[in-house]
């Protein structure tokens, strides 16, 4: 869920600094009035958050979670496998 609203806001922002270009601006007339600045700062900063978020979210997510102690089987000096301790 989190990962989703890092995906959001990072498209919120990019969608943003579509309306910030000349192209944005062609499809709605009404950010010629607003200076590109006023829209593109805040842009970059929800691209920026929006990673950010993505970063920390992935991190978290890749630990595994051991539930039960597994110990390990040995034959000689080799691991042949694991077993579950209770």
């Amino acid at each position: 869920m989190k990962r989703a609203f890092g995906y959001l806001i990072a498209g919120i922002g990019l969608i943003g600094m579509g309306f910030s270009s000349q192209f944005g601006q062609k499809i709605l007339p009404v950010l010629d009035k607003v200076p590109k600045n006023f829209i593109l700062i805040p842009s970059l900063i929800l691209v920026g958050l929006g990673i950010v978020i993505l970063i920390v979210t992935n991190k978290s997510s890749g630990k595994v979670k051991q539930v039960e102690k597994e110990v390990p089987i040995y034959r000689g000096k080799k691991i042949i496998g694991y077993r579950v301790e209770d």
